[in-house]
């Protein structure tokens, strides 16, 4: 930007001849140049527009994952849970069984204990020819505790098979309950079964999820680090609009000093040439101007720019010597821009240019009272001599 101003305030370009004119195509361009950026500024701000809205779109599905990625979570310590729960159960289901187990043996050893009894009483009721039922039956001494013993034998009979009958049930109902436990284990067996793969599925979704979480947080960084950097870009454009502005600000109060200054010497009384002291080097620095100014136009166009720079000599709004006018700060720019400097080294001034400066000097005019020229713009009006107008 500073590079920018200096060419602009100082019109480094060499066909630029004086300032006023310059400031026109100054201001001009600076307006241009601030148009151009508040256009590039828009179209940033349409980028910046478009990458929040990126980054809102990968937000919001990050944040539907994340959700997503919470219920996961939350149904995982769910199947935890259960799991836990079901694991205990089958702990219990397998302590009952393994005491179902114990009762079964127990329940079979008494069965088999009153199988034996029954067999023994058997035998000595009916196998043992000397056995003490039969001869309590035979010794009797009467027909009533003859049948007192009988209906003793029978009850003993019956007890016995009463208490057989009572073992097998005991061992039927013990084996029952243990096929019963041991359905509810395998049942128990399959909901641990299925409840782990539930949670292996669960995990997967988890990592899955996750994944594309941490996706899109590196999606949501990278956008989040460009949206910054356009932001930045924003803010050195409206820097840059601000600058401009003010460069176009400052170019325009020159301007209108400039135009104030045309005015007021037109207007300002006037020496006549007679009464100016030229000094030694005046010619030579004179001719050298012409040639930087309007080398190559025709005679009449270099006679013009030392008319303007004689007619400013002459007027009291101007410094009164030709050094004075020539060096005067902003006003030529071959003297801004090292050009003069150059010329005068090697004295690149041709004839013609000298003889325009010796008719100058001697108070020739062809422009008038004009104290300003340049090269054509929209605007402006004057005398138009070969490329330049001056006025």
């Amino acid at each position: 930007m500073a590079g920018i101003v200096f060419v602009l305030l100082f019109g480094l370009d060499p066909i630029r001849p004086m300032a006023t004119g310059n400031l026109l195509n100054q201001i001009n361009q600076a307006e241009q140049e601030k148009e151009n950026v508040e256009k590039e500024k828009q179209q940033t701000e349409g980028e910046r527009d478009e990458k929040k809205n990126e980054l809102q779109q990968l937000q919001f599905q990050q944040g539907t994952l994340k959700n997503q990625l919470d219920s996961f979570n939350s149904e995982l310590a769910t199947a935890n849970s259960q799991l836990e729960e079901i694991q205990a159960n089958i702990s219990d289901k397998k302590e009952e069984i393994a005491e179902k187990e114990i009762e079964l043996e127990i329940a079979k050893e008494n069965e088999a204990i009153q199988y034996e009894n029954m067999k023994k009483r058997v035998q000595m009721m009916y196998e043992q020819p000397q056995n003490a039922y039969l001869e309590m039956l035979l010794s009797s001494k009467d027909f009533a505790t003859f049948l007192n013993v009988a209906d003793y034998i029978i009850m003993i009979s019956n007890y016995d098979k009463d208490m057989m009958e009572d073992h097998k049930k005991a061992t039927i109902e013990v084996e029952e309950k243990k096929a019963e436990l041991e359905s509810q284990l395998a049942s128990l067996d399959e909901l641990e079964k299925k409840n782990k793969e539930e949670q292996s599925r669960i995990t997967q979704l988890i990592n899955t999820t996750n994944t594309y979480v941490q996706q899109y947080g590196a999606q949501i960084s990278d956008a989040s680090s460009e949206l910054a950097d356009i932001e930045r870009e924003i803010a050195e454009k409206e820097a840059e609009i601000a600058a401009r502005e003010a460069d176009i600000e400052e170019l325009k109060k020159k301007y209108e000093e400039e135009l104030r200054m045309s005015q007021l010497a037109a207007n300002s009384s006037k020496r006549d040439i007679s009464e100016i002291q030229f000094q030694d080097n005046d010619r030579y620095l004179l001719a050298n101007l012409i040639y930087c100014e309007a080398g190559g136009e025709p005679y009449e166009g270099q006679l013009a720019v030392g008319a303007v720079v004689m007619n400013r000599v002459m007027s009291s709004c101007y410094p009164d010597s030709v050094y004075g006018v020539i060096y005067q700060k902003s006003q030529f720019s071959p003297v801004a821009s090292g050009r003069l400097a150059l010329a005068l080294a090697e004295n690149r001034a041709t004839p013609s240019c000298y003889q325009a400066a010796d008719e100058a000097m001697s108070g020739t005019t062809n422009v008038g009272n004009c104290v300003y020229f340049r090269t054509p713009i929209p605007g402006l009006n004057g005398m138009q001599i070969g490329n330049h107008i001056f006025y």
